[in-house]
């Protein structure tokens, strides 16, 4: 087990190190200058940003001053996300860059088309009136300069006469030769066309655009992402009918709310929030399913606080999570209970119409404290209809065996980063909503906060009013 521990990490490490070196390459190394500011900031940036990453994960484990996590925590989860998104984005410029270079050549190609081909060159000569001679052509600059070199005399040497006629003296006299045309007069140089860059300054330019593109498709995700968790869960509302729900217990309200996860980040102002959002709903009973906190009773006791001013006709309830097992969970246990909330510990109450039950998570099967649906489910009257709360979905095949109507869990956070419910989907039955499971159904919740960075992508915090409703005429 150890050996196989070590090689995953080993694993995880090498690919955190070889997307770090991509995105430097990407980001830093194609388009900055070797030995300019700006390389070695973002030289830094890719040295330092992982290790606070690192740090934020390892502080709670560690021991670290919760100052220090909390120190920790923000820049160290959220450049995890901004790292997925970045690279993700850079995936996608890895295909818009030929494009990009094939559009800049052939935009160059024509620039180089459009240019004259021969500098200096004059326009050639038009056609005059019919009978009339035609206006000399054109020539080039370098021909009209050796044609009127050619009519001059060279220093020292007579002009030449004019020639008069040999043999006939009646024979008009022959015309004096031309004037040598006089210099044209030099001309601006024709500026170039203005066309895309070439060579090295081209593949600067895709560089850039590329990388730009990317960063703000990274930074734009991740910024929407967390202003989703900030502002606090909305409110989801199912109706779920049950068949041995009597007509007494219909239209029966429970708010689900699970994964809160406090934390170095999220604290007493997020379990405002939320408590605030459930009694809007005036629900008849709160169903709190798990993952409450990240860290010790010490840390996070005042943040958790808000939940003693929940309020429901019928209470509100509470299972542990795998987070609760490794934040002393015994101890979570007696402080919710004195905030009001009531523990199910593998226990069951009766509520007017059916049976609430609820188990302890399956990580506390290495503290010798996991599910006992037997003592929760064992002895119960099954022509009553029956409300589980589970934290983990994985369970649903006890629930099933034990004739449960309808199982209530959290866990997924409905994958919480895309594309992580696809993993999500690998290691859970249901990752979000309602599904069937033979005579039993299952609602998994997204939750209402997040683990680690304090981002969700395609996954939006929820807390969910279940509505029993009767089938029974």
């Amino acid at each position: 087990m150890v050996v196989v521990f070590v090689l995953v990490a080993v694993a995880v490490l090498a690919l955190l190190a070889g997307v770090h070196r991509y995105v430097w390459r990407r980001l830093v190394g194609d388009t900055t200058a070797e030995g300019g500011l700006a390389r070695r900031a973002g030289t830094v940036a890719v040295w330092v940003l992982p290790l606070l990453s690192v740090g934020a994960f390892a502080g709670g484990r560690a021991g670290f001053p919760f100052w220090l996590q909390r120190v920790l925590a923000w820049p160290g989860y959220l450049w995890l996300a901004v790292l997925l998104y970045l690279t993700l984005a850079l995936l996608v410029g890895e295909a818009a860059r030929p494009l990009l270079r094939r559009v800049l050549a052939r935009r160059a190609s024509r620039a180089a088309a459009a240019a004259p081909a021969v500098p200096g060159a004059e326009p050639a000569a038009t056609a005059g009136p019919a009978g009339a001679e035609a206006e000399p052509a054109a020539v080039p600059r370098t021909a009209a300069l050796a044609a009127a070199s050619a009519t001059k005399t060279l220093p020292g040497t007579p002009a030449a006469a004019p020639v008069e006629a040999a043999t006939d003296t009646d024979a008009p006299a022959a015309s004096p030769a031309p004037e040598p045309a006089p210099e044209p007069e030099a001309e601006p140089a024709p500026e170039p066309a203005p066309h895309a860059p070439t060579g090295p300054s081209r593949r600067l330019f895709v560089a850039r655009a590329v990388g730009g593109a990317a960063a703000l498709a990274g930074l734009g995700t991740v910024g929407y992402g967390t202003y989703g968790v900030l502002r606090g869960p909305r409110v989801k509302r199912i109706t779920v009918p049950l068949a041995r729900l009597p007509r007494s217990a219909h239209g029966f309200r429970i708010a689900v709310v699970s994964d809160i996860h406090l934390g170095p980040i999220l604290g007493r102002a997020h379990t405002r929030r939320i408590v605030d959002t459930i009694n809007a709903t005036s629900p008849d009973l709160v169903a709190v399913v798990g993952d409450l906190v990240d860290g010790t009773v010490a840390d996070l006791g005042t943040a958790a606080e808000p939940l003693a001013g929940l309020e429901a006709r019928h209470g509100s309830y509470f299972v542990t999570g795998n987070h609760e097992y490794f934040s002393g969970a015994a101890e979570w246990v007696d402080h919710v209970r004195e905030l009001g909330l009531r523990p199910l510990e593998n226990a069951r109450v009766e509520i007017a119409g059916f049976d609430l039950a609820g188990v302890n998570d399956v990580a506390g099967e290495s503290e010798g404290q996991g599910p006992d649906f037997a003592a929760a489910l064992g002895d119960r009257d099954r022509g009553r209809a029956s409300v589980l709360l589970a934290h983990q979905p994985v369970v649903i095949d006890d629930a099933v065996a034990h004739g449960v109507d309808l199982q209530l869990s959290g866990h997924t956070h409905g994958g919480q980063l895309w594309p992580g419910n696809l993993l999500a989907e690998l290691a859970n039955p249901t990752v979000a909503g309602l599904e069937r499971y033979g005579d039993t159904q299952l609602y998994v919740s997204r939750g209402a906060g997040a683990w680690g960075p304090p981002v969700r992508v395609g996954a939006p915090s929820d807390i969910t009013v279940v509505e029993l409703a009767s089938k029974r005429t």
